[in-house]
Parts: structure tokens; sequence; C-alpha cells
């Protein structure tokens, strides 16, 4: 029987003034990760308390034994962003560098619980082909309060706060003001990169160099697939089956995919606040890497 996760609401945003920021300067953003201290050790836990109240489908003992590490940096609301890493053993070389992100957008619940699933079988099978790192909660602002949402604690689509270098700085928001009617959970807020969460994610991206990135969501039951040549797309993924969106100014899969050259691969479970069955997530999780054994 499938598991179930609370379901979802969002918060507004409001339109702000949009600062000249050129690519360049983008590509320049570094941010200093602080020492870890104690201080930031007893957050994992805190947060995997927080993670274990608000999912039925995590239990706090088994989000402790993962082992998440303080990834240096933090929200909006000072929640520390975690990282797991499996990574290369011994001397064998990973036929690939696979960055893997959940929990994007707040409200999809599923999105975040099955990463932790997926964290499991590497606990038990990580063979060492394939270096790993994993951040289970991206948005942990807007899937931890009490009336979570789809976007960050300063109203923000992460997924629309990207750089989209091709199109010029300004394009998510002109896109969100033209094609959403400025829909607040759309919000991609006053410039690229103006969230510590995606600043943290770009350089996850910039200092780890994937091969490919695997971003988790929900509602929409498919496999997504953004890259300079889409003819890899994954034709079916368990349950999911491909079925390409098109790219969005300021979304990962514009930024990562087609500007980086980087494949990500999307998958869009059927629901934001119900897991997939067992076998669903072992069939996708199976598929998933069946697909990176052959095409990186």
């Amino acid at each position: 029987m499938a598991a179930l996760v609370l379901m979802s609401s969002h918060a507004g945003a409001q339109e702000t003034a949009t600062p000249v920021v050129s690519i360049a300067s983008l590509e320049a953003v570094t941010v200093e990760a602080p020492m870890v201290s104690a201080r930031a050790l007893e957050s994992v836990a805190s947060v995997c308390k927080r993670i274990s109240d608000k999912l039925a489908s995590v239990a706090y003992q088994e989000c402790v034994e993962l082992q998440l590490q303080y990834s240096g940096h933090r929200s909006v609301e000072d929640i520390p962003l975690l990282i797991k890493e499996y990574p290369p053993l011994g001397r064998r070389q990973p036929q690939a560098r696979i960055l893997l992100v959940g929990g994007t957008h707040g409200d999809e619940l599923a999105a975040i619980s099955i990463v932790f699933k997926w964290m499991q079988t590497l606990e038990k099978h990580h063979s060492g082909l394939f270096h790993w790192r994993i951040n289970p909660l991206m948005n942990p602002d807007g899937a931890l309060r009490n009336k979570h949402s789809r976007t960050n604690a300063n109203g923000v689509d992460l997924n629309r706060n990207f750089a989209t270098p091709d199109s010029g700085v300004d394009a998510a928001l002109e896109y969100w003001r033209v094609k959403t009617k400025q829909r607040a959970r759309r919000y991609p807020g006053p410039f690229p990169l103006s969230e510590p969460e995606t600043t943290w994610l770009f350089q996850e991206i910039r200092d780890f160099k994937p091969d490919v990135i695997i971003a988790v969501h929900a509602p929409y039951s498919l496999v997504d697939y953004d890259a300079p040549d889409r003819r890899n797309a994954p034709r079916k993924l368990g349950h999911l089956y491909k079925n390409l969106m098109g790219t969005y100014p300021g979304s990962l899969g514009n930024y990562a995919g087609v500007h980086l050259g980087v494949p990500v691969v999307t998958l869009e479970l059927p629901h934001a606040g119900i897991m997939p069955t067992n076998s669903q997530i072992n069939r996708l999780w199976t598929d998933l890497v069946r697909w990176l054994v052959r095409n990186t």
C-alpha cells in the first residue's frame, strides 16, 4: 500500500525591482562555506527530527543513521542544506558523477521521501560504479513549515531562479509577468541566484562537476529530459514514461541541461502527497541506474 504524506498549500510572493546582474558575475559567485561546528552537527539531527515529524515515510532514526553532512550552506530561514555522498570505493574509477536533488518544491513531499528510500538502497548496495552526491531536500523552508509551500521562505520558485544566459538575466521575470500572469507559485525571484538555496546548487554543480543531474518532482507522472541532444532521453523509468515538457527561463533544466550541457533527468512522480508503492520505488531506481550505465 502506498505511504501517505501531507498535501500542499503555497505562500505568495512580491515583485521587486531587478538589479543589473551580468552573466559573468553569476559565473564568479563564491560563498565561503563556514567551518563545520558543533552547532552545525546538532542542526543535522534537528533537521532529521523536523523531516520525520513532517513525513510519515521517513523515520527519525533512519534519517540520523544516514549520517547526512552539513553542506556549509543554509536556507533563508537558516536551516542547514544537507548532503549525502557515496564516493568512489578504493581505487575503482567511477563511471560517472551523479548529482541527485529532491524537494526543490516544498509541497512535493513524495519527491523528498523517495530520495530517502533510494539512499537506503545505496547504503546497502553502493558498489562504486557511480560517485553520488545527494541532497534530499533543497527547499527545507517550504517543506517543513506547518503549511508547506512550493516556494522558499522568500516566496521564490527555486526552479525558476537559475540563470538563463542565452535569454538575458531578466528572462525568467519577463516570462513570469507575461506567461504566468504573475502567479505567486511561479515567482522566479528578483534576479538569478537571488536565493541561498539556488546559490548553493549552482556552486555544487560548478565544484562537483556532475555528468548527470537527477531532479525529483511531482505530480505530472512523466520523465522529462533536458540536454543539448535529447535523443538519449529515457523512454521509460519504472511506471513513468517520457514526455518532454520543454525548458523554462530560470529552470535547472534550462541552466544545466541546455546552457552547461549537463543532462538533467527529471522524474515527475504521479502524486505530490502520496508515495509510490515499494515495488514502484524499486523499479524506478533499477531503471534509472540501467539508463545511467548505458548513457554515461
